[in-house]
């Protein structure tokens, strides 16, 4: 397979994303937009742009997960094969701990904190994936948990913290959707594109922080800044400017 070389330009563009790196990981803040890897669009992804990292063998950083296009925030990449496994094996055992914010409309759920437990199953519409909420049990159901937290709310919208416990597919996107609050942004499960008169730019969400074991040892912790479209909306919210977390 012929392989594009990087210019200078994405060189530049993918470093500019790092917000942390040692022997082992390199931890970006993903821009919305940009696909982690590859899909259906022709267009250079997160996981093209490693190669700016790569050794002199060729071989350059894994991405550890996703993130889905539209969704901000932090990625975890391993630097070599043996820091892969060893972060593989953590996603596995559920030892990477992720927190994203959220604006989900109308308002806040009517708890302030609490579980969403609920088994998702993925759906084909023609060539669209969809995943729609299912009885436990029915074929292709898998089961899937997240924890939410009001941080701030009005008549018009919510941000909310959301922690997942399980991995799958637009989970928190579906799981909003299903407590009758999506996240905004989000019209392919019912997400405002419209906030007190305001555009939505966006699917508003955003991957905050990530906890993971380190391959060196102990444990990291990394936090990515909150992007200047969701934080413009939240203070035209009057939700605040979004920059906490647990």
């Amino acid at each position: 397979m012929l392989v594009t070389p990087l210019s200078a330009a994405d060189i530049a563009f993918v470093r500019s994303l790092v917000i942390h790196e040692d022997r082992d990981v390199i931890v970006f803040a993903k821009p919305a937009g940009l696909s982690s890897q590859g899909g259906r669009i022709a267009a250079s992804t997160l996981d093209d742009l490693m190669a700016a990292f790569a050794k002199p063998s060729g071989a350059r950083p894994r991405l550890v997960h996703r993130l889905d296009r539209d969704t901000s925030g932090v990625i975890l990449a391993a630097r070599s094969q043996p820091a892969a496994a060893f972060l593989g094996k953590a996603m596995m055992a559920r030892r990477i701990y992720k927190t994203y914010l959220a604006i989900v409309a109308p308002g806040a759920p009517a708890l302030r904190a609490g579980l969403i437990d609920r088994p998702l199953r993925r759906e084909l519409q023609g060539r669209e994936a969809y995943v729609r909420v299912c009885e436990a049990g029915r074929e292709g159901a898998q089961s899937a948990s997240t924890r939410f937290r009001t941080l701030a709310s009005n008549e018009t919208a919510a941000l909310v913290e959301l922690t997942p416990r399980t991995g799958r597919m637009h989970q928190l996107r579906v799981h909003m959707a299903s407590i009758g609050h999506p996240i905004a942004g989000d019209p392919r499960y019912g997400g405002a594109l419209m906030l007190g008169g305001l555009a939505v730019p966006r699917l508003m969400l955003h991957a905050l922080t990530l906890r993971f074991p380190h391959p060196a040892g102990g444990e990291t912790t990394i936090t990515a800044p909150v992007p200047a479209d969701l934080a413009l909306l939240l203070s035209n919210l009057c939700l605040g400017g979004g920059g906490g977390g647990r």
